[in-house]
């Protein structure tokens, strides 16, 4: 897989507002908001998308969902957010490293896109 803009952030080569980090896992801001509040969790380990997700990437999955509960949490976001995982060109995922997206602060439309 060749280096992303996500792995440069992982390396403190790029800035970015980290709003979370462990051992594991990474959360920031985005910079195109598309909602008041808008965090990027990505895994520290660069896979490309979810559906390259393997099954010895079980624990690691597990840890980055409830990590994304303990950063919508500790974004204030206690009337609900979605969390969305662009998947594929056809997707819309722009980026190949798994990330998932933490939107809220407002209501949200459906259908999304």
């Amino acid at each position: 897989m060749s280096d992303t803009i996500f792995g440069k952030i992982i390396r403190r080569e790029i800035p970015a507002n980290i709003v979370y980090e462990d051992d594991l896992v990474l959360a920031f801001e985005d910079i195109n908001p598309q909602a008041p509040v808008h965090i990027i969790a990505i895994p520290k380990k660069p896979i490309p998308r979810l559906s390259a997700a393997e099954l010895g990437d079980r624990a690691l999955l597990g840890h980055l969902l409830v990590t994304l509960k303990q950063i919508a949490e500790q974004a204030g976001l206690s009337d609900g957010y979605r969390v969305v995982a662009n998947t594929g060109r056809d997707g819309g995922q722009t980026v190949d490293h798994l990330h998932f997206h933490i939107l809220g602060g407002r209501q949200m439309e459906w259908p999304p896109g």
